[in-house]
């Protein structure tokens, strides 16, 4: 099956309410917006800083990989400038389609949280959040299958590098004597 029979298949589940669900959701993230401000919030509370740290970092190396290097590499079309007699329920996103920089930025956050080892139930919300807003890029015909599973990719790739970096620079600041001890 390629991938536009798979898009046009879930264009047949649409219905209005549906409609302006996904939209309202997948807009949550049009910049990331989601993503960053879910890694600010942690990143104040003294508990989850570190945390924190790592889903902004992740996101920004999701969307340096994405956006600056592989997006104007392979300037792929978008399926719904491939198909445009497909209604739609977003506004066309500018840029080429691969990969998403939506399911990248969403599971750049899930896989800081997963390989930072955050708390079960924050990493399983975030992981639904993230396969949602990746599958809103099917539903809204701007990205095909692959899109998203590159952007999946990525973002993993990103979060696990993130949450190593962070850790690394954790370590090194602990290591760091103050003042006190260097006079001791």
């Amino acid at each position: 099956m390629n991938e536009l029979a798979i898009l046009d298949a879930i264009q047949l589940i649409h219905t209005p309410w549906l409609d302006a669900l996904v939209a309202a959701y997948t807009s949550t993230s049009d910049v990331g917006q989601i993503w960053i401000l879910l890694g600010i919030v942690l990143a104040i509370i003294p508990k989850t800083r570190k945390l924190g740290a790592a889903v902004l970092v992740a996101v920004l190396i999701g969307a340096i990989v994405t956006s600056g290097i592989l997006k104007p590499l392979i300037i792929r079309p978008r399926p719904c400038d491939v198909n445009p007699l497909v209604p739609m329920i977003v506004d066309r996103p500018h840029g080429s389609s691969f990969p998403s920089g939506h399911a990248t930025a969403a599971f750049a956050a899930f896989g800081a949280l997963l390989f930072s080892k955050g708390p079960k139930p924050l990493v399983i919300v975030v992981g639904i959040g993230a396969l949602l807003m990746a599958l809103t890029r099917l539903y809204c015909y701007v990205h095909y299958p692959t899109d998203v599973l590159a952007g999946t990719v990525v973002g993993l790739l990103a979060g696990f590098a993130a949450a190593k970096i962070v850790e690394q620079i954790h370590r090194f600041l602990i290591d760091i004597p103050t003042k006190s001890q260097l006079r001791h």
